[in-house]
């Protein structure tokens, strides 16, 4: 880091932002370890941006946010630049650590809120770690959604490469019956197992039996199932 990094400029003015009752002065930030010494004098937006590795425009960002208000500085013979001073330094080291984590913008305004009440470097800290461990609890549970989600995925593949593999088999469908034709024809009718027995002719048991039958044939947990099995192999048609 090159010597006059923190160098002041000749005259800082004052930035309009502080005297507005929506910027709120902090007195106690979070104990956060920074990279670099805290400069005691105004930093030029170009090395606040080298410092924390963002560009310009987002440190307009979130100043239009409320998050940063920069001063106002000129040089002899140089035109008026933008400053941060050491406390707006650290504001933006509480930021980058948030925004690292993910913590949206809406949030670090809130915690910004939250730290200007601070009325000790105790409850400062103690501020920033209910933040945190907020954001370790939403990201749990983001990580459980993820993995629901990649499950949901195994199983819709598994599913299709079984859809193709008994597409497959349709020349491999097991032999049947004159009447488990039938009977599987009007089961995918959504025929119940008692008006099948009466079209049939045949008793409510052996109309189970056969259901049981088909039901192994096509080895299929259930008759919805095996009328699904029977259709894709070209038993029944749709």
């Amino acid at each position: 880091m090159r010597s006059d990094l923190f160098d002041a400029p000749s005259q800082t003015s004052q930035p309009s932002c502080l005297l507005s009752p929506e910027f709120l002065a902090i007195r106690f930030f979070p104990q956060i370890q920074l990279p670099f010494e805290l400069p005691d004098q105004p930093v030029p937006i170009a090395d606040v941006a080298d410092l924390f590795g963002v560009t310009h425009r987002t440190l307009h960002f979130y100043e239009e946010k409320g998050l940063l208000v920069a001063g106002r500085a000129t040089g002899r013979g140089t035109a008026p630049m933008r400053v941060y001073a050491s406390d707006q330094i650290r504001r933006m080291a509480v930021i980058t650590a948030c925004r690292e984590v993910g913590i949206g913008i809406v949030m670090i305004q809130d915690l910004l809120s939250e730290l200007a009440g601070a009325a000790s470097q105790a409850k400062a800290d103690d501020i920033f770690s209910t933040a945190l461990q907020q954001r370790k609890r939403e990201m749990t549970a983001e990580i459980s959604q993820i993995r629901r989600q990649m499950q949901q995925i195994e199983t819709l593949v598994s599913q299709d490469t079984d859809d193709r593999t008994e597409t497959s088999r349709r020349a491999a469908c097991p032999p049947l019956a004159d009447i488990e034709r039938r009977c599987l024809s009007l089961m995918s009718d959504g025929y119940s197992a008692s008006r099948i027995a009466r079209e049939l002719e045949i008793d409510l048991d052996e109309m189970r039996r056969i259901e049981i039958a088909l039901i192994d044939k096509f080895e299929a947990s259930n008759r919805f199932q095996a009328i699904a099995k029977a259709l894709v192999a070209g038993v029944v048609l749709n």
